[in-house]
């Protein structure tokens, strides 16, 4: 059995290919402006690197927030119902996903099956998503990848009381104009965020063995910054993180066979 699940996000279109319950094929190109454009090439390079044939996928399921620019699609799924099963494909165990994307953060409660019992979106403010830390990181002119590593240099706390990107970064001004560290700067950019999520996961409660999917998974601050909020030893994150609800969606594409 051979089935795909495309996730196709405000920033980039992940799709995933799986044969009886293995990974077999992964394809991801920037959404952009043409959201179908985007869906073909990602489903197009999934299946070349599969070394399949398109006609030989049984069943496909999207999701995310371009999910009705998925036209192939045979079933469409939530963002939660897609990232908890994703999350329970790679660690039965956990009971907490967060998936943290370009535009949102979103947490769930899951059962030993993977489905959710409960849960919560972070509000339509990019405070608490990826492109926090890409607008922080032009303020203070450094990589998204330096910002990551330039958090773990710091033990300040600077507190940031913004929720809103335009105004945090009026602040991040501010204190480079105080000659603030950089390294100080982003630890207060990382722990602010982190701030906001933890704030979310706990509305659903944190159980045991929590798990994150979504690209900022490979952003070292954020992660660090998350444990301390949420207080746990270790967050579960998958090799790929971004590929989450993509993987999901593919295993619920193949409950529907």
């Amino acid at each position: 059995m051979i089935t795909a699940g495309i996730d196709c996000g405000a920033k980039n279109t992940k799709t995933i290919i799986m044969k009886d319950g293995k990974i077999i094929g992964k394809g991801m190109v920037l959404s952009g402006f043409d959201q179908e454009k985007a869906v073909e090439a990602s489903l197009e390079q999934a299946i070349q690197n599969a070394g399949i044939e398109k006609d030989d996928i049984q069943g496909i399921c999207s999701t995310g927030s371009g999910q009705k620019a998925v036209k192939m699609s045979d079933d469409t799924v939530s963002d939660i119902k897609a990232m908890s099963r994703g999350a329970n494909f790679f660690f039965p165990n956990a009971r907490t996903v967060v998936d943290v994307g370009a535009e949102e953060g979103r947490a769930a409660k899951i059962d030993e099956n993977g489905n959710p019992v409960d849960f919560a979106i972070n509000e339509k403010c990019a405070a608490g998503a990826g492109a926090f830390i890409e607008a922080m990181a032009r303020a203070l002119e450094v990589t998204i990848e330096e910002m990551g590593s330039l958090c773990l240099q710091s033990d300040k706390e600077i507190p940031m009381n913004a929720q809103c990107v335009v105004f945090a970064e009026s602040e991040v001004v501010g204190l480079i104009h105080t000659k603030a560290d950089k390294a100080d700067i982003s630890k207060a950019i990382h722990d602010s965020m982190a701030s906001r999520i933890a704030s979310m996961i706990r509305r659903i409660g944190v159980n045991k063995d929590v798990a994150m999917i979504g690209g900022v998974g490979y952003n070292p601050g954020f992660m660090a910054a998350m444990l301390r909020e949420l207080k746990v030893e270790k967050i579960y994150i998958p090799d790929e993180p971004e590929y989450g609800a993509a993987v999901g969606a593919a295993v619920l594409a193949a409950e529907e066979l």
